[in-house]
């Protein structure tokens, strides 16, 4: 199978389909020029207090293999850059996420966003499905696992098959073998300029490509999350409720500043939103007082009770 490209112009059902039948396709001019100029220009500036080689995933000195010597990576993106929220609002990956991910979440939220900038001489990544890392859950019940986690791939800079460009094998979402990771030869490269996307499922094999040039490739990933997941970045911390001040409900609910409401599937859910600090608690069934009235009779209950023990130990202690 061919990689798929589309234009970001192309009618959604289209893409879609594209993007199911591949499990991987390039969306072109999909974001801004002035986007990516400006995101370009302030993780260019962010890199220099990083070093490559030292972000290992969480995987130890070993994760060096998969995560790169000489590749530089580094998240928390909107504290750097303005222009990464603009990412998090884009319609049309917003409207894909939501038809691949929605069927199986009430919500979802970034599982990271993250600056990948592969260096000189960096060899080719081992092939790999983004979904490995909740692997507990799709293993057991592949092919047929849900959708938990989509991608986007986003160029700096032009990707090309000699500077590191992601590679993808085609299909790879629908093989039979959750353990079958391929060959190298059998993959592509995802030629792309900046403003174009590779946007592909948790279940596609797909690495980084070899850098054989003499400069970086410069790049950064966003994927989300099925919100009952745990994600690999921990946006709630990275961010402070002030820092979100202002900020769309969508870009709130994206960095774990909502709780999880697994509406309308079956679930719990408390339904808190930091940015007004407390809202009413719902679940199946909506609570009509307001949390101070709860917290207020919650209250009045403890103070009653502990009445109530005082008392005891005073008729235990005469």
């Amino acid at each position: 199978m061919t990689l798929l490209r589309v234009p970001a112009a192309a009618p959604h059902d289209l893409i879609l389909d594209a993007y199911q039948t591949a499990g991987g396709i390039v969306v072109e001019d999909i974001f801004a020029a002035k986007t990516i100029d400006a995101l370009r220009q302030d993780l260019t500036t962010a890199a220099e207090s990083f070093a490559p080689g030292v972000a290992t995933q969480g995987l130890g000195p070993g994760g060096k293999t998969f995560t790169g010597a000489n590749t530089l990576r580094f998240s928390s993106l909107g504290k750097v850059s303005e222009a990464f929220f603009d990412l998090l609002e884009n319609k049309v990956y917003a409207d894909l996420a939501d038809a691949v991910l929605l069927p199986n979440c009430g919500s979802y939220w970034i599982n990271t966003g993250q600056a990948m900038f592969i260096g000189p001489g960096e060899p080719t990544q081992m092939l790999h499905r983004d979904c490995e890392n909740w692997d507990k859950f799709c293993a057991p019940q592949w092919p047929h696992c849900p959708e938990i986690t989509i991608s986007a791939m986003i160029p700096l800079d032009e990707f090309t098959a000699d500077n590191g460009a992601t590679r993808l094998i085609p299909g790879s979402h629908t093989w039979a073998d959750f353990s079958d990771r391929g060959k190298p030869e059998m993959s592509q490269p995802a030629i792309m300029k900046p403003g174009d996307a590779l946007i592909y499922s948790g279940k596609l094999l797909h690495g980084g490509g070899a850098n054989q040039t003499s400069s970086s490739r410069r790049a950064l990933h966003l994927s989300f999350l099925a919100g009952w997941l745990v994600p690999e970045e921990s946006s709630p911390l990275d961010y402070t409720d002030d820092e979100l001040n202002g900020r769309s409900d969508r870009i709130r609910r994206l960095l774990g500043h909502s709780s999880y409401d697994p509406r309308p599937y079956a679930g719990g859910a408390f339904g808190c939103d930091t940015s007004t600090r407390l809202k009413t608690p719902r679940g199946f069934h909506e609570v009509t007082q307001p949390p101070t009235s709860i917290m207020r009779r919650q209250t009045s209950t403890t103070r009653r009770q502990d009445k109530k023990i005082r008392e005891a130990v005073k008729r235990t202690t005469r």
